[in-house]
């Protein structure tokens, strides 16, 4: 196995008279260029939630929690040039940065932010080391926003409320217009306990979210034990099994209220949903049931009783789940969150698609990550994995080329 690491000791310093060009990378291929280790590691300041990747490849930007009233949140930027990635600037944002959704013009990036949702001019952060704080959505009561998505005509933006129990969906044409204020969110989209992945169909035409405990209106039975270091060795089941929910995604932008379809049970704490290629299959991490789980998406509403393909048992709570090369191989993140440190080396469990659901062991074996390993995105070429390991505080950058090479048979 190949694998680099690159230690940041300072932060680099962008003078008043160094130019725009300077500081961009040469040319787009060069953006995208093979590291030269099939794994490399980047350290940042603080402890990183999301990587999310520009539509170029240039630029990666990072999210990384305050946590508490006294630790000051942040946005990362790393540069993507020959092969290297490096740390550029950090700049300070107030709130609790976790997810964030680029605007698919590429100028907006929007976090959210803890009781806020904050809006980044994309440009001037990755140009300038001065605040890009557009500005930001305050809302009364405590919301606990955690993810964010956006449509793919940039007009409607959703937001998971984990605290709160919803999904705020807000114009975006209004959102500048009005100076930021809560005037612009369109209303509310009811669900169950910490709702968090917010995913499109193919056809944008449904929206599907995660809830870790279904919604108390649904009276599911207790199954599931309680989680973390409170729970010890008690097994007695507390919480009903965590949900898919599907949204109409057009009825949601003008009657968020009435916009919920169906709901489907998805394991013990489900936490993240991302789709195959195609649309046909939901891959769903269920923290609290050690597993992943894949569903025909067709069958969710049609038949939701016969929907699960699949469950694998993968390692001990899973977090963040990608779908790479082309929907043949599927990655989870074992976060271990409940009972690992700081030091702790964790790992990925790679998974072929096409075995799922057909009875044969689909687990090709483990990447090495580093402790916590909690959210993944492919960059747009689809060469390159992008992993947060959020207690050792890295970004993790994997070759999907030489995916062979990163991986440990079972």
């Amino acid at each position: 196995m190949i694998m680099s690491r690159v230690v940041i000791v300072a932060l680099v310093a962008i003078g008043a008279t160094t130019s725009v060009r300077a500081q961009q990378p040469s040319t787009e291929t060069n953006c995208n260029a093979p590291p030269r280790d099939a794994i490399t590691f980047v350290d940042v300041p603080s402890n990183p939630f999301q990587a999310l990747p520009s539509a170029d490849g240039c630029w990666v930007f990072v999210s990384m929690p305050g946590g508490s009233p006294r630790k000051e949140s942040q946005i990362g930027v790393l540069r993507r040039d020959g092969g290297k990635l490096q740390l550029a600037r950090v700049m300070p944002i107030d709130g609790n940065a976790t997810g964030m959704v680029l605007t698919h013009d590429g100028r907006t990036l929007i976090v959210a932010d803890g009781q806020r949702i904050a809006f980044v001019d994309a440009d001037k952060l990755v140009k300038t080391r001065s605040n890009a704080v557009l500005g930001y959505l305050d809302e009364p009561g405590r919301i606990g926003r955690i993810y964010a998505n956006v449509t793919r005509d940039d007009k409607v933006l959703f937001v998971a409320d984990e605290a709160a129990q919803t999904i705020t969906v807000i114009d975006l044409a209004k959102i500048r217009a009005s100076n930021f204020r809560v005037s612009s969110i369109i209303g509310k989209i009811p669900t169950g306990s910490l709702p968090i992945a917010l995913t499109f169909s193919p056809d944008e035409s449904l929206l599907y979210t995660t809830s870790q405990w279904a919604p108390t209106a649904l009276n599911w039975p207790a199954e599931c034990k309680r989680e973390g270091a409170a729970a010890g060795n008690d097994t007695t089941p507390v919480n009903p099994q965590g949900a898919i929910l599907i949204v109409d995604a057009a009825r949601a932008q003008v009657d968020p209220a009435h916009s919920l379809l169906g709901a489907i049970p998805a394991g013990c704490s489900a936490v993240r949903l991302v789709l195959s290629p195609s649309g046909d299959r939901v891959y769903v991490t269920a923290r609290n049931s050690n597993a992943l789980l894949v569903f025909d998406t067709a069958k969710l509403r049609s038949d939701p009783g016969h929907a699960r393909i699949a469950s694998v048992t993968v390692g001990t709570a899973p977090v963040g789940v990608a779908v790479v090369d082309s929907g043949r191989k599927v990655i989870v993140t074992n976060s271990n969150r409940f009972a690992g440190s700081s030091n702790d080396r964790q790992t990925l469990t790679l998974l072929d698609a096409t075995k799922l659901g057909s009875g044969e062991s689909a687990i090709l074996g483990s990447i090495p990550a580093g402790a916590f390993p909690r959210e993944m995105r492919v960059t747009a070429d689809g060469k390159t994995l992008l992993v947060t390991n959020f207690a050792s505080r890295s970004i993790e950058a994997i070759d999907l080329t030489r995916l062979s090479q990163a991986t440990q048979k079972p």
